[in-house]
């Protein structure tokens, strides 16, 4: 691959949208003691937009926090991690609230005006004695330093392996505005409007419009193109902290070609993040990535990538080192968009092993070495001569998940 699967680097700097500040705390709701409770505060109302899982089943944080986005006076992004309050009924609801209200009180703003979120294992009461303490905490140790963004990121993961962080500074009107932005997920990654958890925040002026309008392509353009398991969450939430209009009476919102400049700065961030949920899939042992061109349209492109990626036969060979194109072609027929199988060409780590409907003579020995010894693997697959092309990246299937995953409640 030109672009190798990333890998949290803890030395590289996060410069920090004017505006934010930044806490997570261990707050006892995991047995483990590690951090679960984060607070991301605006020092002013901000503008806040969401996408959340498209799920039917969805968990009580996101009712709420959908009902309030957009918006241009949000200023408080709540998140607790180790228990997902879904499937909880009215008293999860409730307790959504009651999140809110507090961290309302403690940060000075409305609850209409607060957002909130929580991860972690289905079905079960959140412990509120022990979330309130832990949001009481971090309100007293809000910062606005990297290491207090640290702490936040590391306060809404669960099974990750290691906290995602990314940042960016892009030039627009001669001006450097920031893009900052965490995300959590390892396990039940297949996202439909977001991830599992992830917060996008900049100090740009973007107005409550314009920021929904972006954040639903950025996700469509990155979060939506990876899966580790397949299982849609009940509470995929990413969000969007925009600080530019409030800080001053005077600041015009970016203008369309502007946003675009903006836009495209901040969807490489979310691509960067949206490739470290894979990097750190549950048992992961390689990174896969399938690019496919020739289709009718985009569409159908991303139909027939997502499809090849998110087969189980497929992702076992990846994680084999096994070559066996006939599984990646057989499932691009599966998909559902048409394909010319007499145009179909795949090539696998820069070998061609199908080409035109018809099997080449290769070194699968060889091809399979090479396949082991990498951490990543790249189908590159052509369905015939139309204009359409997607990427889709994924995690392959161990047998570390398996283990993982039979025994996560117990």
């Amino acid at each position: 691959m030109t672009d190798t699967a990333p890998q949290n680097d803890p030395t590289t700097p996060n410069a920090l949208p004017k505006g934010i500040r930044f806490a997570g705390v261990a707050g006892g709701i995991k047995a483990s003691g590690k951090p679960d409770v984060s607070l991301i505060v605006t020092d002013r109302p901000a503008v806040m937009a969401g996408v959340y899982t498209t799920n039917q089943i969805v968990a009580a944080p996101v009712v709420l926090t959908r009902s309030k986005t957009p918006t241009a006076t949000g200023r408080v992004v709540v998140t607790n991690s180790g228990n997902a309050n879904a499937c909880t009924g009215d008293e999860g609801m409730q307790n959504a609230k009651a999140m809110c209200a507090l961290a309302a009180e403690l940060t000075g703003c409305d609850a209409a005006d607060v957002m909130v979120m929580s991860t972690g294992v289905i079905g079960q009461p959140l412990p509120m004695q022990k979330v309130r303490a832990g949001i009481e905490s971090a309100a007293g140790k809000l910062g606005d330093a990297e290491a207090d963004f640290l702490a936040s990121a590391d306060a809404i993961c669960t099974t990750d392996q290691f906290r995602k962080t990314v940042s960016q500074a892009v030039s627009i009107r001669g001006h450097e505005y920031c893009i900052a932005a965490m995300c959590k997920g390892a396990g039940m990654i297949a996202p439909n409007m977001a991830t599992m958890l992830g917060v996008v925040m900049t100090d740009a002026p973007i107005g409550p419009k314009a920021a929904q309008t972006s954040l639903k392509e950025i996700a469509n353009q990155t979060f939506n193109r990876v899966s580790v398991d397949g299982h849609m969450s009940t509470n995929d939430t990413v969000m969007l902290v925009c600080t530019g209009m409030s800080e001053s009476e005077n600041v015009q919102e970016l203008t369309v070609e502007e946003l675009a400049v903006w836009q495209e700065a901040a969807t490489q961030v979310a691509l960067k993040l949206a490739k470290m949920l894979v990097a750190d899939g549950e048992g992961a042992a390689r990174f896969f990535e399938v690019r496919v061109s020739g289709a009718a349209n985009d569409d159908d492109a991303f139909v027939i990538a997502k499809t090849v990626a998110a087969s189980p036969l497929v992702k076992t060979a990846i994680t084999g080192g096994d070559p066996n194109w006939g599984r990646i072609v057989s499932a691009a027929g599966y998909a559902g968009p048409k394909i010319e199988p007499e145009r179909t060409c795949l090539v696998i780590d820069g070998v061609m092993v199908f080409e035109n409907g018809t099997p080449l003579s290769i070194d699968a020995a060889k091809l399979s070495s090479a396949m082991k010894s990498n951490s990543e693997v790249l189908a590159e697959l052509k369905v015939g001569d139309g204009p359409g092309t997607a990427s889709f990246w994924a995690s392959d299937l161990t047998e570390a998940y398996v283990r993982f995953n039979s025994l996560y409640t117990t």
